[in-house]
């Protein structure tokens, strides 16, 4: 198996996993502060991440890397997870969720600035199309139902898109894991420090499903969906695998109709439609 092909299936596994990250914290908020939600989910992926690279004895980061590993940090660890978080008290997660289709466009354009790639014109076009489409819902569906959760979104687009492109560059010198395991690591100190401030005063009234939300998010879409994520991103290229992200919506929302039993519309549908049928194109001319 090429390289390519490696990188676009471990893209692959890495947006199933995060499919389920605004669903998994849709469920979580219901019962948790957003802020104590993404220092507990951070706290808990770092402790595991420190535990993974003493039992493998990986080799600390250069000095030079710990500006971008400050970038994964603030973008991947903080910024979306508190973002997001805050956006879901004001939108539910199947709105939320078609908001993904922006991060392919804003994903490639970190890569351009961060990575040094550049892909074809035609590539632009087809995934400037998938963020207009994504848009253009926001604008006629949700844009004066909860302009703050809107704004908060594409806020954490825009963090997010930072935070892989800024991985998957590092991820080429350090590795897939051990990018975000150090990450996480550098923040501990602080999540661990928040984390007292921010504490439930009791935790006797947090329901099942914040409890399953926050383990979700904890395992999955902070440590392992990036393991597969940046590997992806490393091996086939950050614009091109960074396509993948469109399909995101189409499970996500799959996961926000048969879980939290959320209205699932025509017009998400068809937006999510409309935003897969980019990938293809995008695909095609990605290098």
């Amino acid at each position: 198996m090429d390289k390519t092909t490696s990188g676009w299936i471990y893209g692959l596994l890495g947006v199933l996993i995060f499919s389920g990250s605004l669903p998994a914290t849709r469920m979580a908020v219901m019962d948790f502060d957003p802020v104590f939600l993404t220092v507990a989910r951070a706290t808990i992926a770092g402790i595991l991440a420190l535990i993974l690279l003493i039992a493998f004895q990986e080799k600390r980061p250069a000095r030079g890397d710990l500006l971008s590993l400050a970038i994964v940090a603030l973008g991947c660890v903080v910024g979306f997870p508190l973002l997001t978080a805050l956006a879901l008290r004001h939108v539910t997660s199947a709105h939320s969720i078609v908001f993904i289709g922006l991060l392919p466009l804003a994903t490639a354009t970190f890569g351009v600035l961060r990575g040094g790639e550049r892909p074809k014109t035609a590539f632009w076009i087809f995934s400037a199309i998938g963020s207009a489409i994504v848009c253009g819902y926001a604008l006629a569906q949700g844009i004066s139902a909860s302009p703050v959760g809107d704004l908060l979104m594409l806020a954490a687009i825009l963090v997010c898109g930072l935070g892989y492109a800024e991985g998957a560059v590092l991820s080429r010198r350090l590795g897939g894991w051990q990018v975000i395991s150090w990450a996480l690591v550098l923040s501990l100190p602080v999540m661990v420090a928040l984390g007292f401030f921010t504490e439930p005063p009791v935790f006797g009234s947090i329901g099942e499903p914040a409890w399953i939300g926050l383990v979700y998010v904890s395992l999955f879409s902070m440590l392992i969906g990036f393991i597969f994520w940046y590997r992806g991103l490393a091996l086939g290229g950050i614009a091109a695998v960074g396509q993948l992200q469109l399909l995101q919506p189409f499970f996500g929302l799959v996961l926000a109709a048969t879980l939290l039993k959320e209205s699932v519309n025509w017009s998400m549908l068809t937006v999510t439609l409309g935003v897969v049928a980019c990938v293809a194109g995008a695909k095609r001319f990605a290098r």
